[in-house]
């Protein structure tokens, strides 16, 4: 008995609630893209050049070269990148930026 008294005191609410919904609601607008972003996304156009030293893929945006990665026969490869857009390109052994935040320890319990 107590049990069915607990579910129809809990179950009052909810009848209340279904009571009070509005029944003239419309449909939200489309979300605009964030500005300065279109939808079509360019990607890059990739060039690949074999040679006997290896491999060359030239990277373009808009018809600018901004990356070469360079596979050789033997080693790592590595890209050569213009990261001030003045056509110097600055060797990088791997796309990421090396920066790493310190990680100590201040506190352990």
């Amino acid at each position: 008995m107590r049990k069915l008294i607990i579910a129809t005191l809990f179950a009052l609410p909810l009848t209340s609630l279904a009571a009070d919904r509005p029944t003239n609601l419309e449909a939200l607008p489309a979300v605009p893209p964030p500005p300065g972003l279109s939808n079509n996304i360019i990607e890059p156009e990739i060039t690949t050049k074999q040679k006997s030293d290896g491999k060359y893929e030239e990277y373009r945006q808009n018809g600018r070269l901004y990356m070469i990665k360079v596979t050789p026969k033997t080693g790592k490869p590595y890209y050569l990148v213009d990261d001030k857009g003045d056509g110097k390109f600055s060797r990088q052994e791997g796309l990421d930026d090396g920066v790493r935040p310190p990680m100590w320890i201040i506190h352990q319990w």
